[in-house]
């Protein structure tokens, strides 16, 4: 039986990667110059929600979030959360706990994140790049590509995980699911405690794909708030 993670903590954690880089996002933001403000109210605010609900299910604890984060906060970051933590709170209704299987939802749906987009042509193969790393690096043999350019996710997470890629995680069009990524990385951190610069790696292809990754200020306190959560998350699992 997979080994539950704490909402709670999680989100603390993430909170306080947030304040203590307020000032840094802050300056970031060239229109309002107070995103770094907005992102701790925000994030004070879910970890208070699901503190509240702590006895609930991980569905009752995020719908709460997005009720409470609703009241609390105006900003536009405030109304992009709470509407990803609606959606992360259908996502996990019927589960009971979250878990490495499923953490990476939780920040996809957290995120507003879709598919990884496949590397242009001739640069910034970030995706291959990692993998070469993750595998071995530097001669390692590419991921296989998909009929839509995009490189086979069922390539990606058999070379990280050992788990069977013929669960349906490949996404349309060709590209990389973003929550299945974030589980690799979880299972890789979790063997390797090390490798920061593959985790960054990763992280900036996941929130490069998101809806909170579009402006630059965002992009940072999403890389922020995901690197917080997974190394938590890494952290405590290994521990079990």
């Amino acid at each position: 039986m997979a080994a539950a993670v704490d909402l709670v903590k999680l989100f603390s954690a993430a909170s306080k990667a947030l304040t203590q880089n307020q000032t840094a996002l802050n300056e970031a933001d060239s229109y309002n110059h107070d995103h770094g403000d907005h992102m701790v109210e925000i994030f004070d605010v879910i970890t208070e929600a699901v503190r509240t609900k702590k006895k609930a299910s991980p569905a009752d604890q995020l719908e709460y979030a997005s009720q409470l984060l609703r009241q609390r906060s105006q900003s536009g970051s405030g109304k992009v959360y709470a509407q990803n933590l609606e959606q992360a709170a259908q996502q996990f209704q019927g589960q009971k706990k979250v878990n490495a299987g499923n953490i990476g939802t939780l920040l996809q749906t957290l995120l507003g994140a879709g598919t990884v987009p496949a590397p242009q042509q001739g640069g910034g193969d970030i995706l291959g790049g990692l993998l070469s790393s993750l595998v071995g690096g530097g001669q390692s043999q590419p991921a296989q590509t998909s009929g839509g350019g995009g490189i086979d996710l069922g390539s990606l997470i058999t070379s990280l995980t050992g788990a069977d890629p013929s669960q349906g995680t490949q996404a349309q069009g060709g590209g990389l699911d973003a929550g299945a990524l974030l589980n690799a990385g979880l299972s890789y951190m979790q063997s390797k405690q090390q490798g920061k610069g593959d985790m960054e790696a990763l992280i900036n292809a996941v929130v490069g794909s998101s809806t909170v990754g579009q402006e630059p200020h965002r992009a940072q306190s999403g890389a922020l708030i995901t690197q917080a959560i997974m190394g938590l998350a890494a952290k405590a699992l290994s521990k079990k």
